[in-house]
């Protein structure tokens, strides 16, 4: 035990973890130089094409120093904002973190807020200059930075570049002498904590967890502490490239165990593992349940596949623990189901992975978040879809989640980054400059706000340079209102959004422009309309296409050309009474782009 170490990576998004975890791979000789390629724990194609992280990744490394042989289990977090979840579950498993900094571009707002989630776990930081081989590095500015943030002294700062290999040799050996190996007792009864699981169509279910206490062998009867389901340990072992049995694992290792789970339901990540003959006494605190940030409906465009998507979100709440989801049924799109993501890029990502992963089109509809909404009888209710919202009349007051935006940016960016900020109705609670040229600003913004494209914006305001974190503060009480949108006279509830009164005239004659750009024209006229209640907003109109009627009528009266245009009113009048308009899923994709 006293030769194990465990940590992770943390970083903002693009500083160059995955890199730096393919070089470390290579030192140690965890994979052959033949079957190198870039960004080896990233194996999902979706990581791979975006050049992100979505999953965090344990392998485990085998290094020798000065005689002795060392196992280095790593776990490689992903860096963007919406998959913070991750890295808490990470960082639960773990006693120390390298914690990487790109020397071109120093300190971000996710580099931050990661080092706050390691030190509340008291795990023992590294920090890591990274991208030192490029001309436009800035080392000494940013060792500054550094010091500042975590009060380490400048030599303990390593230099090292993912790319060239530099230094990497350096952060290895650093690994062994400052990380404590971890604590446990392998005699004491079994506590091991699950932190990811994966679905395997031939094995069942694959539950990957970090022993804190006891010892685990082959064969042994364990009972999951949460659901108190027990099972048998058909097969244990470590995380190479590949998944290796070995038997048995005691305090401080990292495995992965196989009994023959078949149903996702049954296996919780942040669950503890016991024996059944001999259990611990209480399970482990490890991380809390995720919190649901944007709420969205997600739909099968065929409806005969409504169960298949069932079984998809299953398997994908397995491998994505922060997924939570509901059956629900709209009048426009039949049977479908609620999800909970933790911002938009994850909404994104749970739409491509069903539709490559499981081949399964789906419709999703307008994002928005949850609300409370307090009626006049003095009951509250939480309300997540705009369809679901009280008739006005029964309404006492709505109130909305706030959050609180962490911005670092350049200071030549900070007006028009306030004039944004003051747009999506935010509140300025601070700003502090971290060095001449960069600032730290503090918001109190809606988070429906933010939802939408406020992370785009900030990004092409700021020519990429400016970060952004967030964490729920609460409710505040706003002036909200349901914005419909009517095809033809029909409301289409899944366009239904929820809205500040003072952003609706605009928001609804956005949206019926797009959509009158989007609906494919019909033999008779369309009207679009955004409406408050009974009140129109706006208004735009598809027209309809024309047969010419008159065309046969060359000369004569003109009383027999009217005569077939009245004709041709009265047939399109008819029509349009029977006529149903087909929503295409541009559509509903399009609302989320309105700039």
């Amino acid at each position: 035990m006293k030769n194990t170490r465990n940590f992770c990576i943390i970083a903002h998004i693009d500083h160059g973890k995955s890199t730096l975890a393919d070089r470390l791979l290579q030192m140690t000789g965890t994979i052959a130089d033949r079957d190198m390629q870039a960004q080896n724990l990233d194996d999902m194609d979706l990581e791979r094409e975006r050049g992100i992280t979505i999953k965090s990744k344990a392998i485990q490394m085998n290094y020798s120093l000065n005689g002795e042989q060392y196992v280095l289990n790593l776990i490689d977090t992903p860096g963007h904002v919406d998959f913070s979840y991750e890295v808490s579950r990470s960082i639960a498993a773990c006693e120390g973190a390298l914690l990487i900094v790109d020397a071109t571009q120093g300190i971000q707002a996710q580099t931050i807020s990661n080092l706050y989630l390691a030190l509340e776990h008291d795990l023992e930081i590294i920090p890591i200059l990274n991208k030192m081989d490029l001309a436009s590095a800035n080392p000494e500015e940013v060792k500054d930075q550094i010091v500042d943030l975590i009060g380490c002294k400048r030599e303990d700062i390593l230099a090292a570049s993912g790319k060239t290999g530099l230094g990497v040799d350096k952060v290895l050996e650093e690994i062994v002498h400052r990380i404590p190996a971890p604590k446990g007792d392998p005699a004491a009864p079994l506590q091991a904590l699950i932190f990811d699981s994966v679905f395997n169509s031939f094995r069942g279910i694959v539950a990957y967890f970090r022993v804190m206490n006891g010892t685990l062998r082959k064969g042994d009867k364990v009972k999951f502490f949460n659901t108190g389901v027990v099972y048998d340990a058909d097969e244990i072992g470590v995380l190479k490239m590949d998944l290796l049995p070995r038997s048995p694992l005691s305090a401080g290792d990292v495995g992965y165990i196989i009994s023959g789970i078949k149903t996702a339901s049954e296996v919780k990540v942040g669950d503890t593992i016991t024996h059944m003959e001999r259990p611990c006494a209480e399970a482990i605190h490890g991380f809390e349940d995720v919190k649901p940030m944007v709420w969205a409906g997600i739909f099968p465009v065929d409806t005969a596949e409504y169960e298949e998507l069932r079984d998809a979100m299953e398997k994908l709440k397995l491998n994505d623990a922060s997924l939570t989801w509901t059956p629900e049924s709209s009048a426009a799109l039949g049977f479908g189901f609620r999800c909970g993501f933790l911002g938009l890029l994850h909404m994104e990502i749970i739409q491509e992975r069903i539709e490559r992963e499981f081949g399964i089109t789906v419709i999703t509809t307008v994002p928005n978040v949850g609300y409370v909404v307090t009626k006049t009888n003095g009951e509250v209710v939480d309300v997540h879809n705009p369809t679901e919202l009280p008739p006005v009349m029964h309404i006492d007051h709505i109130q909305e989640p706030y959050i609180k935006a962490q911005i670092i940016t350049k200071s030549e960016y900070i007006g028009t980054i306030m004039t944004l900020c003051i747009e999506k109705r935010g509140i300025l609670t601070g700003q502090n400059y971290l060095t001449t040229d960069r600032v730290e600003l503090h918001f109190e913004l809606p988070l429906g706000e933010v939802v939408f494209d406020f992370f785009d914006k900030l990004k092409s305001i700021s020519r990429g340079y400016a970060s952004f974190d967030y964490h729920p503060i609460g409710f505040k009480e706003s002036d909200l209102i349901k914005l419909d949108i009517l095809l033809n006279g029909e409301k289409v509830d899944a366009l239904s959004a929820l809205i500040h009164r003072d952003h609706a005239h605009e928001l609804g004659k956005k949206m019926c422009g797009k959509l009158k750009e989007l609906l494919p024209r019909q033999q008779f006229d369309i009207p679009i309309q955004a409406a408050i209640g009974a009140k129109i907003v706006a208004r735009e109109t598809v027209k309809a296409l024309r047969k010419d009627v008159t065309a046969k009528c060359y000369g004569g009266d003109i009383s027999r050309k009217r005569k077939l245009l009245e004709k041709q009113k009265e047939g399109k009048k008819r029509m349009r009474s029977v006529g149903s308009v087909e929503i295409p899923q541009e559509a509903f994709l399009a609302v989320l782009k309105l700039d």
